[in-house]
């Protein structure tokens, strides 16, 4: 009984998630950033109730890879790294080689100092 009430309500869970990506897509460019955190948990939601939208997010993994596993991080709560390895990214893109200081920096992190 339990079990087929919970599947009556996947549309209604697959919409609610659908919205809360639907609200948070605008919002993400906010201050705040309370968008992300909407858009991640709307991702989250949808993927868990619908079949369809997981394997479309499947063939979007499939073809942009780049681009979606940084979502797939994130799904998994692995902020740090997902912020660390964007900043990297941004670092490459905007600045020239010789003033990228990130990789150096958390090279000699790691040296022992004594």
């Amino acid at each position: 009984m339990k079990a087929r009430l919970l599947l009556s309500l996947r549309p209604l869970w697959t919409f609610f998630g659908l919205a809360l990506i639907t609200l948070g897509i605008p919002t993400a460019l906010l201050p705040t950033h309370i968008g992300a955190v909407l858009l991640m948990v709307g991702l989250i939601v949808v993927l868990r109730n619908s079949i369809a939208w997981r394997r479309r997010f499947i063939v979007l993994q499939r073809r942009y890879p780049r681009f979606v596993y940084p979502l797939r991080r994130l799904l998994r709560w692995e902020v740090w790294p997902v912020i660390w390895h964007e900043t990297l990214r941004m670092e490459r893109f905007w600045l020239p080689h010789s003033w990228r200081r990130l990789r150096r920096w958390r090279r000699g992190f790691g040296k022992k100092r004594g």
